[in-house]
């Protein structure tokens, strides 16, 4: 039979403070993030012709920012150990912030292409810092809902955003400024004054906060010295050759190649959408207010449809074929913009394209953690978002020079639809032959 765990009323009001005064301001954090990454693809409909970027160097420049990301990812994540998560995430901030803000004043391809890289190794880290940050607060049984709830920014930065972007593009001239610097100047400056903020709003530990009252910091305090305890205990049992054998273990493992092609398409599609889907919408000879409201579309469809995917997942219990049918429709409805000049069908297929890929976020992760070994799960996760990330550059590059030799936007984006449909096989085909993945029934002895 299940067990059901009985909440206590302390349990309940304190992961309600918690939610309340830590997670908002964190998915703020993380909403600036992603709108401080993906403007450059609004700035593009003015500043490509201005500076002289083609469509190749445009997307070179997508590539440089992740191979940044990518190698400054460790490093970031070992000075985040030495200096503790608060004042790492704040550093992260507002150094992003001050390089977003001199992007305003690039005046080339190469100026464009240095930009972007330094763009990516200030921003390397954030993402394992605030999880890093969530696990000092909430306890483990807390921390899929949580992470959930912070990654909705990641949708729903395109959704608010498009709108700033393009009405901050209409201020041409103002100050002397083109649209494009503008926009990149004024959307820079949250980041900065946010990364400020960590510092005093952010606490350390919950013996230093006043909302919460000694027999909720007793309980918080107890429940997370007993989790590492557990953790301790699991990792005295493991062999000192195991410890030092996990990065073999888990380059031999199958299951990351397969899990790393999976995600490869969907860290792909949200990114290389993010950049170039403005620059696909004006392609329909709309102005830059309309692109911006016709942008939000299919980024806020998707929030509100991977919230809902997740809880279906959930319930049903089988991640890879909650993972597969997303996939599925995300590469069908890439394929299917060939065939079309519609701008109303074209946005009803990207709405689908992003629906799909943001809702296998929750069921894919789920997935990992319950098909990788506990001893390698945590280096599995990270591993799998790294190297998913280098498939995401090459992506960018390729939709560039596919472009320009194309000059069909759908064209460009065959690539990406083929790496989808590869993903969603796997994932299917995980379903149909890991039945372990499904729940199951814990056996209570009396």
């Amino acid at each position: 039979m299940k067990v059901k765990m009985e909440i206590s009323e302390v349990e309940k009001s304190t992961i309600k403070k918690l939610s309340f005064r830590i997670l908002p301001f964190l998915i703020l954090c993380y909403l600036i993030a992603y709108i401080d990454r993906v403007n450059v693809g609004f700035a593009a409909l003015t500043m490509n012709q201005e500076i002289g970027l083609t469509a190749t160097a445009f997307g070179f420049g997508a590539t440089l920012f992740f191979i940044a990301y990518v190698a400054f990812e460790i490093p970031s994540n070992v000075a985040m150990e030495k200096f503790g998560a608060r004042i790492w995430i704040a550093r992260i901030m507002i150094t992003w912030g001050i390089i977003g803000f001199c992007t305003a004043f690039v005046t080339g391809p190469t100026s464009y292409g240095i930009a972007r890289f330094l763009m990516g190794a200030a921003e390397a880290g954030f993402f394992p810092g605030v999880l890093l940050y969530l696990t000092l607060w909430f306890p483990k049984r807390y921390m899929a809902s949580i992470v959930a709830s912070f990654m909705v920014a990641i949708p729903l930065s395109n959704f608010l955003g498009s709108p700033i972007s393009a009405l901050l593009l209409g201020l041409h001239g103002l100050f002397g400024f083109s649209g494009w610097q503008l926009l990149l100047m004024f959307e820079a400056l949250p980041a900065v004054i946010l990364g400020i903020l960590c510092l005093a709003w952010l606490p350390n530990k919950p013996q230093e906060v006043k909302w919460l009252n000694a027999e909720e910091k007793n309980w918080l305090a107890n429940t997370l010295a007993h989790e590492r305890d557990q953790r301790l205990i699991a990792e005295e049992k493991e062999s000192t050759g195991e410890k030092r054998n996990k990065i073999v273990q888990l380059l031999s493992n199958k299951y990351l190649w397969l899990f790393t092609i999976i995600y490869a398409g969907s860290s792909a599609t949200s990114n290389i959408l993010s950049l170039w889907m403005p620059q696909i919408l004006k392609s329909f000879h709309l102005s830059p207010m309309e692109t911006g409201l016709l942008n939000m579309i299919p980024f806020g469809l998707a929030a509100a449809f991977m919230i809902f995917w997740g809880m279906r997942s959930d319930k049903s219990g089988d991640r890879g074929l909650n993972t597969a049918i997303p996939l599925f429709i995300t590469s069908l409805s890439l394929l299917l913009t060939l065939f079309t000049n519609s701008l109303t069908i074209s946005l009803i297929l990207f709405s689908l394209v992003l629906m799909g890929n943001y809702a296998i976020k929750g069921p894919f992760w789920a997935m990992v953690s319950e098909k990788m070994s506990p001893t390698i799960v945590a280096l599995a996760i990270a591993s799998i978002n790294t190297l998913a990330h280098i498939g995401t550059g090459i992506m960018n590059s390729l939709m560039g020079v596919l472009k320009d030799y194309s000059g069909s936007f759908s064209v460009s984006l065959l690539p990406l639809c083929a790496l989808t449909f590869t993903g969603a096989v796997i994932a299917f085909m995980l379903s149909r032959k890991n039945t372990t993945l499904k729940p199951q029934k814990v056996r209570v002895k009396v």
